[in-house]
C-alpha cells in the first residue's frame, strides 16, 4: 500500500481513486449531518471535505453512514452459520460483530468453536470472537 500517495489524497495534493460527490454524511459522534464529498484511495476513506476524483459519484444528498458494530451477538442463536448471518446483517448496515459462542462451546466443546472460528473467515462481516466464560466440561472432551 502506498501510504505517501494516500497522504496526498487526503490533503487534496492528488485526485483519488473515487469520490461520493454532495452526500450527506452522519456523524455519529455530534449527531450532526453534513454535505460533503467522500474520498476513496485503495478502497480506504482517507477524508471528507472538498474533493477531486478519478472517478466521481453524485450522492445527490443522499445519506451515508458509517457502518454499524454489534457489541456483543450468540450468532448460533440465529440458528444460522456465520456466512448465513452475514447475508442478513451486513446490507442492513453492520459491518463488525463480537460473538459470544457459548451456546455452541456447550454442545459442542472446542470444535464448535473452531467451527464458528472457521467459518467467520472469508465473509464480508468482521467478527471477532470473545472465549466463553461459561462452557461446562462433557466426559467428551479431550
Amino acid at each position: 500500500m502506498d501510504y505517501q500517495r494516500i497522504m496526498k489524497v487526503a490533503r487534496g495534493e492528488l485526485a483519488a481513486e473515487l469520490v461520493l460527490k454532495k452526500a450527506k454524511i452522519i456523524n455519529v459522534y455530534s449527531g450532526e449531518i453534513e454535505i460533503g464529498d467522500i474520498a476513496i484511495e485503495n478502497g480506504i476513506i482517507v477524508g471528507i471535505g472538498s474533493y477531486k476524483g478519478q472517478i466521481e459519484h453524485d450522492m445527490d444528498g443522499r445519506y451515508v453512514a458509517p457502518g454499524f458494530i454489534d457489541g456483543h451477538v450468540h450468532i448460533e442463536s440465529s440458528m444460522l452459520t456465520p456466512p448465513g448471518f452475514s447475508r442478513i446483517v451486513v446490507p442492513k448496515g453492520t459491518t463488525t460483530v463480537i460473538a459470544d459462542p457459548h451456546e455452541i462451546a456447550n454442545v459442542c466443546g472446542v470444535k464448535g468453536i473452531q467451527f464458528m472460528l472457521d467459518s467467520s473467515e472469508k465473509i464480508p462481516l468482521n467478527v471477532y470472537m470473545m472465549i466463553p466464560s461459561c462452557v461446562p466440561a462433557t466426559k467428551d472432551e479431550n
